[in-house]
Parts: C-alpha cells; sequence; structure tokens
C-alpha cells in the first residue's frame, strides 16, 4: 500500500469523547489495520496508546505500523490559558516516536462537539498568536503543526476557515467531511489553497444527515450514530476531485482515513468498521492508481 494512506482509529469508534460509544481494544484496532494493509496510522486518543514515546512505538511496530502523528485538541482563544506547555509535553513524544504531523483542534475547552462560542475579535487574535507560536514550537521537534477545522470547535464554519487563512501562515488538515458540515466546500479549497493543505483527512458523508445537523434538527454526535459518515466514494463529498486536485498541484503529504464512528457493540469479525475502512481504502487506492 502507498506509504501515503494512514488509518486512524476515530473509524474504529474509538474517540477521546467521554460516553461516546463502546471503545474497541487497541489490539482489535491495529489489527484490522494491519490486514487491512495500512503502513502507519495516527494515535489517537490520548491513552489509546501508551503514553510515552517507547510504548507507542513498540505497540505500532508489533503490528507493523509507524507513527504518522495525531488529532491534539488544544484551547486556543483563551488569553489566560497558556497552551505551550501541554503541547511541548506531546511533541517530546511525537518526536520520539518518528511521527511529523501534529493535528491541532481549536478546542472549545468542553467535551463534545454540540455547541461552540463565538469569538470576539480580541480572542480570534489570541487564537492567530497561539498558532502561530505552536507552529513555530512545533518546527524546533521536526514536526509539522496543522489546524483541522472541525465541527464543534472554534474553526468550523467557512468564515472562521477563511479567518485563518488570512490571520496565519500555519497549513490545513483538510478534512473532507468537517469542512462540508461546518459550510466550506472542500473541492474549492483544496484547489485554491493547495499550498496550505499539508495533511488530510479523507472521508465522505451523507449530506442529508449533515444538513440537520447544520439546521440544528440534531447534533453532531446524533448525526454520527445515524451514518452521517460513509465509505469513501458511497456520501455526496466529491473526494475523487479532491485528490486529484491535490496530487496535481505535487501534494506528498498523508491520506488518512477517517470515518467518524460510534460503534454500540461489540462487532463481528469482518463486520462494522473494518468493513466500512476496506471499502474506504479499497476506493482511495484506485484513485490514486494502485
Amino acid at each position: 500500500m502507498s506509504s501515503k494512506i494512514a488509518g486512524a482509529p476515530i473509524s474504529w469508534g474509538v474517540c477521546e469523547v467521554p460516553g461516546w460509544g463502546y471503545q474497541m481494544s487497541q489490539e482489535r484496532v491495529l489489527s484490522e489495520m494491519t490486514e487491512l494493509g495500512y503502513s502507519a496510522c495516527e494515535f489517537g486518543p490520548l491513552g489509546f496508546l501508551p503514553i510515552e514515546a517507547a510504548g507507542r512505538v513498540a505497540i505500532l511496530a508489533s503490528h507493523g505500523l509507524s507513527a504518522v502523528g495525531g488529532f491534539v485538541p488544544v484551547v486556543l482563544h483563551d488569553a489566560n490559558h497558556d497552551p505551550k506547555p501541554e503541547i511541548r509535553a506531546e511533541l517530546d513524544v511525537f518526536k520520539a516516536a518518528g511521527a511529523d504531523v501534529m493535528v491541532l483542534a481549536a478546542s472549545t475547552g468542553n467535551d463534545g462537539y454540540d455547541e461552540r462560542p463565538e469569538l470576539s475579535d480580541s480572542q480570534w487574535n489570541t487564537l492567530f498568536a497561539n498558532l502561530t507560536d505552536l507552529e513555530a514550537l512545533a518546527a524546533e521537534f521536526g514536526v509539522r503543526a496543522v489546524i483541522h477545522p472541525h465541527v464543534g470547535t472554534i474553526v468550523e464554519s467557512d468564515a472562521d476557515v477563511n479567518r485563518v487563512l488570512t490571520g496565519t501562515t500555519i497549513g490545513f488538515c483538510l478534512d473532507t467531511g468537517h469542512m462540508l458540515i461546518g459550510g466550506s466546500d472542500p473541492v474549492a479549497f483544496a484547489r485554491a489553497n493547495a499550498t496550505r493543505v499539508a495533511h488530510v483527512h479523507a472521508k465522505d458523508v451523507n449530506l442529508a444527515l449533515a444538513n440537520r445537523v447544520k439546521s440544528g434538527e440534531i447534533t453532531y454526535y446524533q448525526g454520527v450514530v445515524a451514518g452521517m459518515y460513509v465509505p469513501l466514494g458511497q456520501g455526496d463529498v466529491d473526494v475523487a476531485a479532491i485528490v486529484r486536485s491535490l496530487e496535481a498541484s505535487g501534494y506528498s503529504g498523508w491520506y488518512v482515513l477517517e470515518q467518524d464512528n460510534v460503534v454500540s457493540e461489540e462487532p463481528a469479525e469482518g463486520a462494522g468498521p473494518y468493513r466500512d475502512a476496506k471499502a474506504s481504502v479499497t476506493y482511495l487506492r484506485s484513485l490514486l492508481g494502485e
């Protein structure tokens, strides 16, 4: 499999949000990634893999996987909160584990992704300054920090994305699902901002369900439970156009297969997340000509 394709534990329902759903075991998740031919994966939520770098590397290596990096929610808009100490501690682990991408999400400070505050101009300026500082801090460790527009975080809508584009120089994690749900056009973003795309979370979306989330009819969590995310090529995101655009621009980063998922119970072998992940990786490999 291409070294550009990696997996993420959230596709197996492993999530940092309390009460998210049944949490599948580390052994089951990593074994199924290996069976699907992945060569690398993101870390998942803190605690899914060992906290210390040596333990993370050993567990991943035992499954033939290398470390890509991971998703790190952090409060960036509060002038009374310095995010650098917590990020520096995690960067120590990233560097030691050989991971090269830290995916920052602008956390609201609350659990879950069902609501978020509106920021003042002063709070936006604090967020910009923190992103600039964290980008430079990560570079000192040989890690690239990127910002992940994400439903239920401070950077969600198209207006939020444009604020960050103009207010910082940080690279983006292009999440093809979250950007669509948040109101951005991921195809247009990939075409217009290819030089800012440093990482990709590849997912597909059932737009009818996504629109119910956007309208407030159901919460984000309810949308995920209802099947808002679907295997690549089976939803309303033009994943093929995005991949073509990025490849034409010379994109050399990771495509991390992510299908945000809530698992209610241990699935049968070859079913549930495994079945969907297999469909997604088969589709992505076809787009990349493998």
